[in-house]
């Protein structure tokens, strides 16, 4: 599927696609967090049909249940199995200060000794990325090590 990103100058970024069957969507990830589900109609695609607004919360259960889970089950299973070990995914907002930045640039394992396993990035799971990985507005980071280290790595990307 060839997804067109359009950066929105004060509201965020938007993901066109077209499906298979020919349905014309995009989804909306707004600097506040929210993200919309816009279907346009098939006679216009400048015309809206249907939006639905999600929460972040929302956002990231709607991707789960689109084919992420796979990820987060077998890391919620790790979890289990290692005493003090937290899975969080930590979202890219757009303005962050790796936005468009690497995972390199970061030094988040040698700040706060937690991994990042993988980016979800329009529904596709990018498993274990190289330091030159660059990461966009509505990425997930999946991260893996303690509870203080994963909230390390969340402020890492909020506030650089």
């Amino acid at each position: 599927m060839e997804v067109e990103r359009t950066g929105l100058p004060g509201i965020g970024l938007r993901h066109e696609f077209v499906t298979t069957k020919g349905q014309h969507a995009a989804v909306v990830s707004h600097v506040s967090g929210r993200r919309d589900i816009v279907l346009y109609s098939s006679d216009d695609p400048d015309t809206v049909c249907a939006t639905l607004s999600l929460s972040t919360d929302e956002a990231n259960g709607v991707a789960e249940l689109l084919g992420t889970s796979r990820i987060v089950e077998r890391l919620a299973d790790l979890q289990r199995q290692v005493t003090g070990l937290k899975t969080v995914q930590v979202p890219i907002m757009a303005g962050s200060p790796y936005d468009g930045g690497t995972l390199g640039d970061t030094q988040a394992r040698t700040r706060t000794g937690s991994s990042i396993v993988a980016v979800i990035r329009s529904g596709q799971i990018l498993a274990s990325p190289r330091p030159d990985f660059v990461f966009f507005p509505g990425d997930l980071v999946v991260v893996v090590g303690t509870a203080e280290g994963t909230d390390a790595v969340a402020d890492i990307f909020a506030n650089g």
